[in-house]
């Protein structure tokens, strides 16, 4: 089965191009900003299902090119829908914790009402209503906290700091769970030829690592693991502000996700093990 995956670079897609049966296309083919050059790619190559996998994630950014942010979150993956509809595949669509407001400590359900905080999850969201507009199958996956070796995440973050730091300040009210883009990209593959076969497994659904932890945390665990002599002290979110405001609560209730597709949570330790693994391998 060919799956198309739109992202090349990103994260997720650069562990979907770890599996055989994908074909991944970057901005030489399709520019997210030209929302025509994706249907018509897909509507030209004719696969069996499509992955967006990628997306406009500058977050802070967004606040101040909200219009292209929507090209790129909302536009692309509508008309990317239409195409799917058109030759009846199946979308599987990655989306965010940021489309809620982060109130409260009970994770999130697929079902809840959203309401995103900045223009990066408004942006999101409106992919998400487009999609389900359009009426093609879908999947739209919603995920938080995403790290692996490649590009900027978090944890490539904290091992930069580590090398001259010996002491942090993380923010340690906005809890969530971390989760691996290799765990990710195998959900998405796994959903994508789910749907093919079972269309009636169309839907929303969360999925995130365990356990939940904060970004203090979360750092703690990762200079423990790297062997790191780094201190992390907790600090409030108010003490670290940034252009676009954060949710405080990500937690996400997954349990739709294992009643659907029999798809668990990771432990996201275990992802952090091989990711630090494979940034400490020797260059072949």
């Amino acid at each position: 089965m060919t799956v198309l995956v739109f992202g090349k670079t990103g994260q997720v897609a650069t562990e979907l191009q770890r599996h055989s049966t994908v074909m991944a296309v970057g901005r030489d083919r399709a520019d997210l900003t030209d929302p025509a050059s994706c249907s018509a790619l897909i509507l030209s190559e004719r696969p069996r299902a499509v992955i967006n996998a990628a997306a406009y994630t500058a977050v802070d950014k967004a606040e101040a090119e909200e219009d292209i942010a929507r090209l790129v979150n909302a536009d692309a993956p509508a008309a990317m829908a239409r195409a799917c509809l058109t030759l009846g595949i199946p979308l599987v669509h990655i989306s965010t914790d940021y489309v809620f407001d982060g109130g409260g400590s009970v994770p999130w359900q697929p079902t809840d009402p959203t309401g995103p905080l900045g223009a990066y999850g408004r942006t999101k969201l409106a992919g998400e209503l487009a999609i389900r507009e359009v009426g093609c199958v879908h999947a739209i996956l919603r995920t938080s906290w995403v790290f692996s070796a490649h590009g900027s995440n978090f944890v490539k973050t904290m091992l930069r700091l580590g090398q001259t730091r010996t002491e942090l300040g993380i923010v340690e009210d906005q809890v969530g769970g971390p989760t691996p883009a290799a765990d990710v990209a195998a959900v998405c593959l796994s959903i994508a030829s789910a749907l093919v076969t079972e269309p009636g497994k169309r839907g929303t659904y969360h999925f995130s690592g365990a356990p939940d932890v904060s970004w203090c945390a979360f750092a703690q665990s990762i200079f423990v693991m790297a062997g790191l002599p780094v201190t992390v002290t907790g600090i409030p979110a108010r003490d670290y502000p940034t252009p676009a405001q954060r949710p405080a609560n990500s937690r996400m209730d997954c349990q739709t996700l294992l009643a659907q597709f029999g798809i668990a949570r990771p432990d996201w330790r275990g992802g952090l093990a091989k990711v630090l693994a494979e940034i400490s391998a020797p260059t072949p």
